[in-house]
């Protein structure tokens, strides 16, 4: 991945796209544009930049071509919020033009998670730090009355910080005193011989107990229209926090302490705020199954209604308007929107024309042919080949295909999509399963250790599916 990722030019986003998606190379060009444009207009001046939205983007493709994980890539490489909403979900029973801003808040939601998430890896070194300092006093603890911690000085409440009551006084002078007797610099001594044992990685399962907060489950009322309302936020900061004590091994006390640490550390109200800003301005929303909303097919007039109802809720949405969250209002005048569908009986001209006009371009993704199989089975970095291999290996495994079996299952696969229903590359995942079925139902084995599958295998293994679907047609 390129080091400034904002940055990268619309060639250097397709040649990231390419790693991971085969072909597409007009749908890949589009989104990379749209990607290069958020960056453009991000340096122009504060007025232009009002006037300038994205540019919305509808494809259309049999699935399986690679529609969604065009759109997936695309928010991962730009670290932006990213949600993805099935158009169908808003035309179920009883759920007709209902709470079609769910998306809006979706999206926020996988935005505060970036945001805190950004926090927590820049706090990270702070926090491990305060974890490995509690995990020693827990190991070798000292006089509990102490270490504690004093609470608030009421010489603030009189406007005085430098007042101290008489009680205050006396706790101060009996800390100094605990610090400069022979038995706290013994504590002290014990502490980094611990410290260095710690960090040498000795005492990794030494099991100690540890304090960790008592998070209570939050209560949520579920208001339409109005986000989630944390009923149990409301009186957070009224009440002291509870603290638990829990045994644990020193392995996962660092895990459980350093969390806890960062998210001490995480001013919620700058997350809140970035993330807001990091949705409407990066957000990116994928509307899968767009053309079952189209009005266009023949499925009865009562559901032709129903679509053209959902069509006309979400119009608002991509047009620009203000959803309420539980966060604050977003503006969904700057976000993205992706719109995809096979579009096999409907067309994007049956979708109402306002909804058209706000995806202004349409980019027809292409069904893969045998060569696509071949590419994807081993080009990509996260390639279906390399996936079973590394799976295998976990059992001790070496698995390998020869060149003409991986001819063989790109034909089969081609083959299994023009005889049946056009699944696309999901085709190859259910051939190399069949293919593998017995090799890993029967692992681990110690007499395997090394498997090579060549063209032969694939065909005494398919050949007989085939056959089977190819009959199954004529079957009424």
């Amino acid at each position: 991945m390129a080091e400034n990722i904002k940055n990268m030019t619309p060639k250097q986003i397709v040649a990231e796209l390419d790693k991971y998606i085969i072909g597409q190379d007009e749908a890949k060009k589009y989104v990379a544009i749209a990607l290069r444009n958020r960056y453009r207009r991000i340096k122009l001046t504060e007025a232009m930049r009002e006037e300038i939205s994205p540019k919305n983007i509808l494809m259309m493709g049999p699935t399986g071509v690679g529609k969604t994980e065009i759109a997936r890539r695309l928010a991962r490489l730009m670290d932006a919020p990213f949600v993805k909403v099935e158009a169908t979900k808003f035309t179920e029973v009883g759920y007709v033009g209902r709470d079609v801003d769910s998306m809006i808040r979706d999206l926020v939601e996988a935005s505060v998670r970036l945001s805190k998430q950004k926090r927590i890896d820049e706090n990270a070194d702070t926090a491990r730090k305060i974890a490995e300092d509690l995990i020693i006093k827990a190991i070798i603890p000292g006089e509990p009355h102490q270490e504690r911690r004093s609470g608030i000085q009421l010489g603030n409440i009189f406007g005085d910080p430098g007042y101290k009551t008489q009680k205050e006084e006396y706790e101060e002078n009996k800390k100094k005193e605990y610090e400069s007797s022979e038995k706290f610099s013994d504590i002290q001594m014990a502490r980094e011989q611990v410290r260095k044992q710690l960090r040498e990685g000795l005492l990794e399962e030494t099991v100690i107990e540890i304090e960790v907060d008592d998070v209570p489950k939050t209560n949520q009322l579920d208001m339409q229209n109005e986000g989630m309302i944390a009923i149990g936020n409301i009186f957070e900061n009224m009440m002291p926090k509870k603290v638990k004590r829990k045994k644990c091994k020193v392995r996962d006390a660092r895990k459980i302490l350093t969390e806890q640490e960062a998210q001490k550390l995480i001013d919620m109200d700058q997350v809140t705020d970035e993330a807001l800003e990091n949705a409407e301005q990066n957000g990116i929303v994928f509307i899968d199954e767009i053309d079952k909303i189209a009005s266009g097919n023949t499925m009865g007039i009562g559901a032709d209604v129903s679509r053209e109802g959902v069509q006309r809720d979400i119009l608002p949405i991509v047009e620009g308007s203000v959803v309420n969250t539980k966060y604050g209002p977003v503006k969904t005048d700057y976000m993205l929107f992706i719109g995809a569908g096979a579009f096999h009986v409907s067309k994007p001209s049956d979708l109402i024309p306002e909804l058209q006009g706000r995806f202004p371009i349409n980019v027809e993704l292409k069904s893969l042919d045998k060569e696509d199989f071949k590419k994807i089975l081993t080009v990509p970095q996260n390639a279906v080949i390399k996936q079973q291999k590394a799976l295998l290996e976990t059992e001790g495994i070496k698995i390998d295909f020869t060149d003409d079996a991986i001819d063989e299952i790109a034909s089969l696969a081609f083959l299994m999509n023009e005889q049946t229903e056009n699944i696309g590359a999901r085709r190859l995942h259910t051939i190399i399963e069949i293919l593998l079925e017995d090799i890993s139902y029967n692992l681990p084995d110690p007499e395997l250790s090394d498997i090579l599958i060549d063209r032969e295998d694939v065909q005494k293994k398919l050949k007989k599916k085939i056959k089977e679907i190819d009959v199954d047609k004529y079957i009424l």
